[in-house]
């Protein structure tokens, strides 16, 4: 039966397929359809609206429409049939590939001993210990950001730096994004969860010479005074060649 009641609205123009919602929902209605997030049935949302916090481009919302009634005994079903195909092995509508989180093993110190002479030559292994590595993309709930040492690349470092991963990267959980195109108080409020809640060892940022590029450093401040707490955080600006420009500690 239908009846006017509160319900979530995706707008489709402001999604952008990240997934991040998906996981966000217990009753497992949000699912990823050709890159946009898409509801599976009206009975399935109780219109709490617990998956909105996680979309980065605010394209979910709470409105008030004629609907059909929240079923919880459908939620049920629909949850145990979800439980029963991963069981199975069933490829899932419900997420990206580039949002579920993975964790890699660490090299052996074996391994990371001889990675730069294996590295010349081309070959050795990546120092990514984890995915995703996009700032929006990573929740502040990701296992791997508890106790780390935590790297915030801007996106062009990777490129610039000729030896990224062997100078910047190993032995640390990196976040990369660009300051300049992407929404700045988004991250604010993702950095200021991380350092509230993750215990970070410590927090390095790596930026271009660029002026765009330095917004980062506001954004970490701005975290940091936000969560209530302190980390160390040592920030570190290379040239467009990759050049050590700058490096200080806060």
């Amino acid at each position: 039966m239908k009846i006017m009641r509160k319900i979530i609205e995706i707008d489709e123009e402001l999604c952008d397929g990240c997934g991040l919602c998906v996981p966000d929902c217990a009753e497992g209605s949000l699912v990823i359809v050709d890159g946009k997030a898409k509801m599976i049935s009206d009975n399935l949302c109780d219109g709490l609206g617990a998956c909105l916090g996680s979309c980065p481009t605010g394209a979910l919302k709470i409105i008030e429409r004629e609907a059909e009634d929240f079923d919880e005994k459908a939620v049920e079903e629909h949850l145990s049939e979800q439980k029963a195909d991963d069981t199975k092995g069933a490829p899932k509508a419900s997420g990206c590939p580039s949002v579920q989180l993975q964790t890699f093993a660490s090299p052996t110190p074996c391994q990371t001993a001889n990675k730069p002479i294996a590295m010349a030559a081309g070959g050795g292994t990546s120092s990514l210990t984890h995915w995703p590595v996009q700032i929006r993309l990573v929740p502040p709930t990701a296992p791997f950001l508890q106790g780390a040492d935590l790297l915030v690349a801007a996106d062009c470092c990777a490129v610039s730096a000729p030896n990224f991963q062997l100078e910047y990267l190993t032995g640390k959980v990196v976040m990369m994004g660009c300051p300049k195109f992407d929404d700045a108080e988004s991250y604010v409020q993702r950095f200021s969860e991380i350092i509230a809640n993750c215990n970070l060892n410590s927090l390095t940022i790596l930026i271009m010479e660029v002026p765009c590029c330095s917004s980062m450093n506001g954004i970490i401040q701005q975290a940091i005074e936000r969560s209530g707490k302190s980390v160390p955080v040592e920030q570190i600006t290379i040239s467009t060649q990759g050049a050590v420009i700058e490096r200080k500690n806060w």
